[in-house]
Parts: structure tokens; C-alpha cells; sequence
């Protein structure tokens, strides 16, 4: 069974960075087809916030560019996020996704979340 496991986030003042990690436990027989992230503010909906697809294409939301980072390392089926010059508009919970394809068949599956707040 194939989880998502996630660590990074945390209280920082505005400005600030964080860095996110996600990284796969368990499975195999797996690739990755998309990794990223989306995150989801109080009253709102949840958003992407970056990912990659096979291919090599990324992709980013208006709001983050320029500040935001998204890297992974394929040996370790892991993604991470470089957040800087973090805003109070950042603020929200983070969920890792990733897009498995095993065969034919492309399955999503999600971390548990983690925790950003940036104060201002």
C-alpha cells in the first residue's frame, strides 16, 4: 500500500521560507506520472500550488511564482517544495499528491497535509 509522507511545514514569520518534502512508503511496481502539491486555506477551496508531469513540464499558480520552488528526486520517488518570502496569503494546509501509474492505470493518492502559517 503506497503512502504519502510529508514533513516541513510550520509557524514562520512573513518573508520567511519553508521547505516541504513529500516522499512515497511502500508499494511497487509503480512510476510516477505527477507529483506536487495543492493547498487549501480556511473557507476555501483547495488549489495547485505546483507540480510536475511526466514529460518534464511544471507547473505553478499566478500567486507563487517567482517565490515558490518545486524539485524531486526520482531515486527517492520524493518532491519538495522551497516556499521564500513567505506571505500571510500563504497560509494553509499543504497536501502532497501524486499520480501513480501502475500499468494501464493512473491512481492519485494524497499525503496527510501539513501545517503552514506565516504571520505577519
Amino acid at each position: 500500500q503506497v503512502q504519502l509522507v510529508e514533513s516541513g511545514g510550520g509557524l514562520v514569520q512573513a518573508g520567511g521560507s519553508l521547505r516541504l518534502s513529500c516522499a512515497t512508503s511502500g508499494g511497487s511496481g509503480f512510476s510516477i506520472n505527477g507529483m506536487g502539491w495543492y493547498r487549501q486555506a480556511p473557507g476555501k477551496q483547495r488549489e495547485l500550488v505546483a507540480a510536475f508531469r511526466r514529460g518534464g513540464s511544471v507547473t505553478y499558480t499566478d500567486p507563487v511564482k517567482g517565490r515558490f520552488t518545486i524539485s524531486s528526486d526520482n531515486a527517492k520517488n520524493a518532491v519538495y517544495l522551497q516556499m521564500n518570502s513567505l506571505k500571510p496569503e500563504d497560509t494553509a494546509v499543504y497536501y502532497c499528491f501524486a499520480d501513480l501509474l501502475r500499468g494501464a492505470t493512473i491512481k492519485a493518492y494524497w499525503g496527510q497535509g501539513t501545517q503552514v502559517t506565516v504571520s505577519s
